[in-house]
């Protein structure tokens, strides 16, 4: 058997990677959250792996308040960049291989082309700054990682936009959504899927892969399919980031592209509308 240890065992990614599980035979997982490991505590993220072997780290762990963020930088770095650093030192002492989830917020969103992983970064938020950070600290002392940049997650656990559109739909006739913000939504249980198919691989080209599915919109156009998916009644508007003013500045542009985890694992891309779909099921 494989044993596969999940960090942030209880956020969404991590709450995907358990419901699929089972599907996985040869693998043996533990699920972690916060409160049993406390990542960015060195000693106790040693401590933890000296007594517990693991094959793979999934590191699903993360500070991820884009907006909160800019006011808790500390807090940030403690989980993005020192959690992120300890782990990848735990690995390479225990001969284990860390597999690490992090997102387009590492690029600045001037680009005019889906970002491929040997484009520069260049984040403009201190989330973004911070998982930028948290990729560098791994790619320094671990060369058995694979980093996965991902956008726009979301699925039927925690709290993302998906669920956020449906609950404001119940309670309002109308709504805005921002239209000069450009990506490509990810349902957080492919992702779960993609990762425990590099594990059952065993691949050994380590290294940063771009993860999403298929497609260029904007929030607005993902609230009006999910709006349509499920049947909603609602008028919807508009708007620009200018309107709604956050702390955070978000990438304007942040589509990732995705041919190269594609190709290492054979897979076909998965539409977005297709994968909002499934998800809108789970959710009912």
């Amino acid at each position: 058997m494989i044993r596969v240890l999940i960090t942030g065992g209880k956020g969404q990614l991590g709450q995907c990677l358990q419901s699929i599980s089972n599907d996985f035979k040869t693998l043996d997982f533990v699920f972690l959250g916060s409160s049993d490991l406390d990542i960015s505590k060195k000693k106790e993220v040693e401590n933890y792996f000296s007594k517990n072997h693991f094959d793979y780290c999934i590191n699903c762990a993360a500070y991820t308040a884009v907006d909160k963020a800019e006011e808790e930088l500390e807090l940030a770095k403690k989980v993005n960049v020192t959690g992120a650093k300890n782990l990848a030192i735990a690995c390479k002492k225990n001969n284990s291989i860390l597999i690490h989830i992090s997102t387009d917020f590492v690029f600045d969103g001037t680009a005019k082309l889906p970002y491929t992983e040997e484009d520069t970064t260049n984040p403009i938020s201190v989330y973004g700054k911070t998982k930028r950070d948290g990729e560098l600290a791994i790619i320094s002392n671990l060369p058995q990682h694979f980093i996965i940049r991902t956008s726009w997650l979301y699925s039927e656990f925690g709290s993302n936009f998906v669920k956020t559109m449906l609950r404001l739909s119940e309670e309002k006739k109308e709504l805005s959504v921002v239209d000069d913000q450009t990506g490509c939504p990810t349902y957080a249980k492919d992702l779960a899927e993609v990762i425990l198919k590099i594990i059952n691989s065993q691949s050994k080209k380590f290294g940063i892969y771009h993860y999403s599915n298929q497609g260029e919109i904007t929030w607005y156009d993902l609230a009006k399919e999910i709006f349509k998916q499920s049947n909603v009644d609602i008028n919807l508007y508009k708007t620009d980031s200018n309107t709604f003013k956050t702390l955070a500045t978000r990438p304007k542009y942040s589509v990732l592209n995705t041919s190269k985890i594609h190709s290492l694992l054979k897979l076909e891309p998965i539409q977005w509308k297709k994968s909002l779909e499934k998800c809108l099921k789970e959710i009912k």
